[in-house]
């Protein structure tokens, strides 16, 4: 199979090489804008970690800084600029900021596929606006964030990957160049020093470029038995992993990323369910499960997991990183500065 789809992988990656040679020699253009923004992204399709990166840095920045997010809003059945509301739902904003929204309703969250647009529009609605955080923005090449954080997963770093779709990456690893940070995720916990030398070692990364490595936090489970784990992510293994440490026998049923279920679906998670004392789902399933009757007929045999980035060690001098960027950058507090 890998023959037949490596030329296929090939064309691929001519595409990409051409759309970036024409934003790097700006035949295409490509626009910054006069806030601090930062783009989380990663050169693979998914299953990195973005949203519990998005949510960290909205921790560190929010209780300093007038902060918004912006996302694409994939999945979502509307389109054009919106910012989130008390009325909105994972159909019409996308399950990622729905996510997003809930966990900081005192965040503006806006999805928009031209970020540029919607930066724009944020600045006109939050004139006092003094950052933006860019969800899965790594590709959007019209638009050149003031800071790039390159996400890794240390199970198939970009350097061992393939192009689509021999692989998953939609970027080519040359492109890391453009990251100020880039982060290594999903580590283990127990990662030595000497696993870290051999990442660093094999990412090659440039002199300007910091390299970090963080790890998944999962909020504790009471279970009495094993559960079935309902995913519709683009990387369960880790999750399923986890829950299997406890209990081997943990079942996986399995959706695509950002799947709204069917009636069809619906009934065979109803079925399987009936197997079994407890069901587990991620927070971002169940913003989609929301909309159908899943919550309402699982009951208290639901358990949402929900799940933050750990930096451990690494968290001061990553936290010191971003706060210059967005302290250097930072249009108000440079307008209001007194002259020397």
């Amino acid at each position: 199979m890998k023959f037949f789809l490596t030329p296929l992988s090939w064309l691929y990656a001519f595409g990409v090489w051409v759309r970036n040679v024409l934003y790097d020699d700006r035949v295409l253009p490509s626009y910054k804008v006069d806030v601090p923004t930062i783009a989380i992204g990663n050169l693979a399709v998914g299953g990195t970690g973005k949203t519990p990166m998005t949510e960290y840095l909205i921790r560190l920045l929010s209780p300093k800084y007038k902060v918004a997010v912006l996302s694409r809003g994939y999945g979502r059945k509307t389109s054009g600029f919106r910012l989130a509301n008390e009325h909105d739902t994972a159909k019409t904003i996308g399950d990622e900021p729905m996510l997003i929204h809930t966990h900081f309703p005192d965040i503006p969250v806006a999805v928009c596929a031209d970020r540029v647009q919607g930066v724009k529009q944020l600045q006109h609605m939050i004139p006092d606006l003094q950052c933006v955080i860019l969800d899965d923005a790594y590709q959007h090449r019209k638009l050149r964030a003031g800071f790039y954080i390159l996400l890794t997963s240390y199970d198939n770093l970009y350097v061992n990957d393939h192009m689509l779709p021999r692989g998953t990456l939609r970027d080519l690893p040359a492109e890391s160049a453009r990251a100020n940070a880039v982060v290594v995720t999903k580590c283990p916990q127990s990662m030595q020093p000497i696993d870290r030398r051999i990442v660093s070692n094999s990412l090659h990364l440039a002199s300007y470029q910091h390299l970090y490595y963080s790890s998944i936090g999962y909020a504790p489970l009471q279970l009495s038995s094993t559960p079935l784990l309902v995913a519709g992510i683009a990387n369960p293994a880790p999750l399923l992993e986890h829950l299997q440490q406890q209990f081997p026998e943990t079942e996986l049923l399995a959706f695509a990323d950002h799947h709204h279920f069917t009636k069809s679906d619906i009934r065979l998670i109803l079925s399987k369910a009936e197997q079994y004392e407890h069901v587990v789902t991620t927070e971002k399933d169940y913003m989609r499960m929301l909309q159908t009757p899943l919550v309402e007929a699982l009951g208290d045999k639901l358990h949402v997991l929900p799940i933050q980035t750990d930096l451990g060690i690494d968290q001061e001098a990553f936290n010191r990183q971003v706060l210059l960027y967005v302290s250097e950058n930072n249009r108000t507090t440079l307008n209001n500065s007194t002259p020397l």
